[in-house]
């Protein structure tokens, strides 16, 4: 197939790698014409994904136009905050009457003015056209270096995943599908919420013990919102609810996971720091974001709140451990 993956950033470039290995045609356009062309000159990223070259095969796009033509397969891999503005100079760069099989988002979170997930953006851009996400435990470098990973491709149309699924899949990835578009991508933005929980866990040294605990009633909370907001129970007991959030409350790469580690030994430092990220920290938006609306529609989820809390600086993170172990007494279920 003819394979177009729009971003860069680490999982970006380790897709483009992923599908050159599977023998695809592929075509990597940056973000930055820089970066563009820098990744032509040394076919290495080495502001975001070091030590893994792109085959010879792999084109760099410059423009979006012209490498959009004949695509098959569309990957979107840039940050949530990025997507509306990739939308937008998509819907104005595809040609309508070479439509793509699929367009597949690889970013995990909600749009920030609306608060609509990254489908829900894609469809409005390009209406008609089918839309999928491709989520799960998924970190790039272990991608780009061949190791056994499984993701979720979750989308309505289930024609175009039976399409895209044997693409993708091969020795060193599987594909399952999923029609829960909608749990698929929640679950993908909350465990970024829940990663950060973790972190501070680890920050505070509170040992293995309180770290299972926190997992384990993050896992129930993300179920009770998920399926609140339209997704599937299930969808959030598989890869892209509670394998991402293993993967990434447990990985030392996470940036979630990092983050909430940094606020729980200097929180002041950690905020400081934060916008001289080169990379970004989708948990802290995610949080603000479903606070938002846990209590827009009275839904139970007291590890959230907690975490947005010590993230709007109302609680320091030892004092959000107090307020969790604090809460009436009740049943597990």
């Amino acid at each position: 197939m003819n394979a177009v993956v729009l971003g860069a950033g680490g999982w970006g470039t380790a897709m483009a790698i992923h599908l050159a290995r599977r023998g695809h045609t592929v075509t990597l356009v940056p973000r930055r014409a820089e970066q563009a062309l820098e990744l032509a000159d040394r076919r290495e990223n080495r502001e975001y994904l070091p030590g893994h070259f792109l085959d010879a095969s792999i084109q760099l796009g410059l423009e979006l136009r012209p490498a959009l033509m004949e695509a098959d397969l569309i990957f979107l891999a840039c940050p949530s905050g990025g997507l509306p503005t990739l939308c937008r100079e998509l819907g104005s760069a595809l040609d309508r009457a070479q439509p793509p099989r699929l367009v597949v988002t690889l970013c995990k979170g909600l749009d920030r003015e609306t608060l609509r997930r990254p489908s829900e953006l894609v469809l409005q851009a390009l209406p008609g056209i089918p839309v999928a996400t491709l989520t799960g435990p998924t970190n790039a470098e272990e991608v780009a270096r061949g190791l056994p990973s499984a993701v979720v491709l979750a989308g309505a149309d289930a024609g175009a995943l039976a399409e895209a699924q044997p693409a993708l899949s091969g020795p060193t990835l599987r594909a399952y599908t999923s029609p829960d578009l909608v749990g698929a991508e929640i679950g993908g933005a909350l465990k970024n919420v829940y990663a950060l929980g973790s972190g501070m866990c680890d920050g505070l040294a509170l040992g293995s013990n309180a770290k299972a605990a926190l997992l384990t009633r993050s896992i129930q909370e993300m179920v009770r919102l998920g399926t609140a907001l339209g997704g599937k129970s299930e969808t959030f007991l598989g890869l892209s609810g509670v394998g991402d959030l293993m993967a990434t409350a447990h990985g030392g790469w996470s940036r979630n996971r990092g983050f909430g580690e940094e606020l729980a030994r200097d929180f002041r430092a950690a905020q400081a720091g934060l916008a001289r990220r080169r990379t970004v920290v989708e948990g802290v938006w995610a949080t603000q974001a479903f606070a938002r609306i846990a209590a827009g529609r009275a839904i139970d989820a007291p590890i959230l709140s907690c975490l947005d809390a010590i993230l709007a600086g109302r609680l320091t993170p030892a004092d959000g451990v107090g307020r969790l172990m604090g809460r009436d007494l009740r049943s597990e279920a």
